[in-house]
């Protein structure tokens, strides 16, 4: 969705600080047995629910404890991008932005008086491309399996995002920051705690989700979400499409 993409590269996210889930030093497979016991401690009272049987899935001809690694990292990433665009959502129909120049030209950040999407349509596709190119790369680095860090579909952690490597089997110049844990804030934390944060992670994650797209719902299907009738502005745009252009379906002129 495109107020997503735009707040979870600009937006504020302090209010759900990420879980210190350090590093994982030893296979994790886990099973349908085990997320039966996460579920419990996540939500007490609605406990396990998979009414599509995915925890006893095998996608892509791979085991199940493989499908479950991918499924539990797909979750926690997704809400880590919706923590991200939640908030950034409400910055900007605030009117929060940064006061320098977005642009080389001098361009500001664009204000769309308060709607999220139509600023994210007023950006020029040169820094779309930009932003994209940023999360391609993010993506690419979070799929790497090395010695130090396993692949979540083979036994690595969900959600554990690999640490930058600089030098000739790396990044080809210092990186000081890692995107997880960039100040180490996390070194000497104790298990239970990193374990307690994990899930606090994913219900505000999950929440999150909700939001955001209780958001752009409220604003496409004016009354979907009663709570929202009069409080967020109508949007006449694509929310699902990234750019204004579709560049896709030119040739064929749709």
């Amino acid at each position: 969705m495109k107020s997503a993409i735009i707040a979870a590269l600009i937006g504020s996210a302090a209010a759900f600080a990420p879980a210190q889930t350090g590093r994982a030093a030893t296979a994790v497979s886990e099973t349908k047995a085990d997320l039966e016991v996460l579920a419990k401690k996540l939500n007490p009272v609605l406990g396990f629910y998979d009414p599509l049987n995915l925890a006893e899935a095998e996608f892509w001809g791979e085991s199940n404890e493989a499908t479950i690694g991918f499924l539990r990292h797909a979750e926690i990433k997704h809400g880590r991008i919706a923590m991200f665009a939640f908030v950034g959502y409400i910055a900007h129909a605030n009117g929060f932005k940064f006061p320098w120049a977005m642009q080389m030209d001098g361009t500001p950040f664009p204000d769309a008086n308060g709607n999220p999407p139509a600023l994210w349509d007023s950006v020029s596709d040169d820094a779309k491309w930009q932003i994209f190119s940023l999360i391609g790369f993010l993506e690419f680095w979070s799929e790497l399996s090395t010695p130090n860090h396993k692949h979540y579909m083979r036994g690595g952690k969900p959600g554990d995002y690999p640490d930058f490597v600089s030098g000739s089997e790396g990044i080809p110049h210092p990186v000081p920051f890692n995107l997880y844990d960039p100040f180490r804030f996390s070194k000497n934390m104790s298990e239970e705690k990193k374990e307690s944060r994990l899930r606090a992670e994913i219900n505000n994650g999950r929440a999150a989700q909700l939001g955001i797209l209780g958001f752009l719902s409220a604003q496409c299907a004016e009354g979907s979400v009663p709570l929202l009738t009069g409080v967020v502005p109508h949007y006449d745009g694509e929310p699902m499409a990234p750019f204004v252009t579709n560049y896709l379906g030119q040739p064929w002129n749709m």
